[in-house]
């Protein structure tokens, strides 16, 4: 458990009120999967139970069908990047077992650039895309119309209760658009998109808010786009926070009602 939760400072507002606090949140650390020395992927997660998940990867990619396919799932060390040591996870199948590791590799999703540290992680989305200068602040009472104007907005979401959701607001709480998607990623993707077309990239002065968590994937997602502020009705990750400290950017999360959390550069929130 000690490795799945990490304690941040947070100002928490209560009816408008603000504490200093320190709050547990979710750790996110990146996991490369390796199959006989040969890296596979590199996939974000909550470190514990990686030999399940490096084991279900290769399940689900088709790799293996039986418990008795796999000879060996452990942890390995990686020299010279310091608090990687826990982040890179080797297989090795039993004789006889045979993979196309040249289809495999074609077929999966791997960021080459990833680090294998949160540090190193949080460097290569800096490297791409500099920290914020921009001066956007909104009050805290403007913070619950955007919840409520995101839900409003998810019509697909309220017939199937499976889509997440996406919005765009001005930094006075107007509504620029909303977008649905199976995939939280994607479903920011088309709001940034739909900016892009409307010309306002980048979107200094803006809020973006989100259905689900807020992960580091969603505030590198915002750098990129020069978003200041991610609001979002459910809790940040350890590594999305550290990101929006270098970054400049505000996360406010578990966002019902007038109670919320503000992470990160938390100046951009004021009663």
């Amino acid at each position: 458990m000690s490795d799945a939760i990490e304690e941040v400072p947070v100002l928490r507002f209560r009816s408008g009120r603000a504490t200093e606090e320190e709050d547990p949140i979710a750790r996110e650390e990146p996991l490369e999967i390796r199959l006989g020395g040969v890296s596979l992927a590199v996939v974000m997660r909550t470190p514990g139970h990686d030999r399940e998940l490096a084991t279900g990867f290769l399940v689900t990619e088709r790799v293996v069908e039986r418990s008795s396919d796999v000879e060996s799932v452990r942890h390995c060390g990686r020299g010279g990047e310091p608090g990687a040591e826990d982040n890179v996870i080797q297989a090795v199948l039993a004789p006889g077992v045979d993979v196309d590791l040249d289809r495999l590799r074609r077929n999966l999703f791997a960021s080459s650039s990833c680090g294998l540290c949160g540090k190193a992680t949080i460097e290569n989305a800096l490297a791409t895309a500099p920290p914020l200068d921009d001066p956007t602040w909104i009050p805290a009472a403007l913070l619950p119309r955007l919840a409520a104007a995101l839900e409003a907005g998810q019509e697909a979401f309220a017939r199937t209760g499976g889509l997440h959701g996406a919005a765009l607001f001005s930094s006075d709480g107007e509504l620029a658009v909303v977008r649905e998607d199976v995939g939280r990623h994607n479903a920011v993707d088309k709001v940034v998109g739909w900016a892009l077309e409307q010309d306002r990239v980048p979107l200094a002065d803006h809020v973006l808010m989100v259905s689900g968590r807020i992960s580091y994937e969603i505030v590198q997602k915002a750098l990129a786009a020069r978003i200041p502020l991610v609001a979002a009705v459910s809790a940040p990750t350890s590594l999305a926070v550290a990101l929006a400290e270098r970054a400049g950017i505000a996360l406010v999360g578990f966002l019902r009602g007038d109670a919320f959390n503000v992470y990160g550069h938390r100046d951009r929130v004021r009663p």
